[in-house]
């Protein structure tokens, strides 16, 4: 009887598919083994599986971590194999299943998921990169107080993208440690997205703090908006980049946004105040062209302020008349 041996990681994501049809396998990390695990927790000769004319048996050959059932603790000695049985061995996992083990149906692909792959795209990288170096130009263009040139802005530009593109890399690196699919263009090309959208959602927040009161009714709404792109980049990597239920992927995001957040609240209320003479504003100074109604030129106002003294001496006349 023909048995399939997979080679799985903890989170059940398959990484080899073996099939045979003899009536002996072995499985160790020698290299005489019929499945060889390069674990080094594994032992050169770590199990047998051997076919009796009607089931297949599974034995523990006296390894130093054991072979366990999934959900056991009982080290494995001529088991009897069902289709589907996971057995640990070190920090490894196999599957065993014979070929009539039943198949889930087919998963169409979701647009979802076809807007996640879009972001890969050669050219969508490169839109999403061009736009994001654009922007950085532009803000520290902005935070110069002296005038610069193209070449003095492409420098800092180049860092901050090599800056920015660290959490992608890091995060497609953890990936593949742990033995998952890194998928590094991806992770670049929606991390980027969301950097996009966080620098643009940075701007939104100035012109309307710079068109608004500090007493805004609605600022709750222009404060939460980072914290909803934020949520949205850690999920999106941990849906791409790792094999996670999605309960703990909403877990593990979380906790990346108060640790980010949460964090610099922190850094900012244990900086002592300083004394400073000079004025601190408490939004970005900007031109009259990021106003919302554009304000009255001096003729336009000279005209309404004689219009009102007119209406207010016709009042007071009206008044000591009555």
């Amino acid at each position: 009887m023909e048995l399939i041996i997979e080679e799985i990681t903890y989170g059940h994501k398959l990484l080899g598919r073996h099939k045979f049809s003899s009536n002996n396998i072995t499985i160790g990390r020698g290299y005489d083994n019929d499945v060889i695990i390069s674990d080094p927790h594994v032992c050169a000769d770590h199990l047998q599986l051997h076919f009796d004319g009607e089931h297949w048996f599974v034995n523990d050959q006296g390894s130093i971590n054991g072979s366990y059932l999934e959900g056991r603790k009982n080290n494995i000695i001529q088991h009897k194999i069902q289709s589907g049985d996971i057995i640990s061995i070190g920090k490894s996992q196999v599957r065993f299943v014979f070929p009539n083990h039943p198949v889930v149906e087919s998963v169409t692909i979701s647009p979802f998921e076809s807007m996640i792959n879009l972001a890969r795209h050669p050219f969508v990288l490169a839109l999403s990169m061009l736009l994001f170096a654009s922007i950085a130009c532009w803000i520290i263009d902005l935070n110069n107080a002296k005038e610069v040139t193209a070449f003095q802005l492409l420098v800092p530009t180049i860092g901050l993208m090599l800056g920015f593109a660290l959490w992608p890399a890091c995060v497609a690196l953890v990936s593949h440690l742990t033995k998952h699919d890194a998928h590094f263009w991806t992770q670049i090309g929606i991390s980027f997205i969301f950097f996009n959208l966080m620098w643009l959602s940075d701007i939104f927040e100035n012109i309307v703090q710079f068109n608004t009161s500090s007493n805004f009714s609605m600022i709750w709404l222009i404060t939460i908006i980072p914290l909803v792109l934020a949520f949205g980049l850690f999920w999106l990597n941990c849906y791409v980049g790792f094999h996670m239920t999605p309960r703990r992927r909403n877990v593990v995001s979380v906790g990346l946004v108060v640790l980010l957040f949460g964090g610099s609240f922190v850094i900012q209320m244990s900086k002592k105040p300083d004394f400073n003479p000079r004025p601190q504003f408490n939004t970005t100074i900007m031109s009259p062209s990021f106003l919302f109604t554009p304000s009255n030129n001096v003729q336009s106002f000279v005209s309404d302020s004689s219009a009102l003294f007119e209406q207010a001496a016709k009042a007071a006349e009206k008044d000591k008349k009555d």
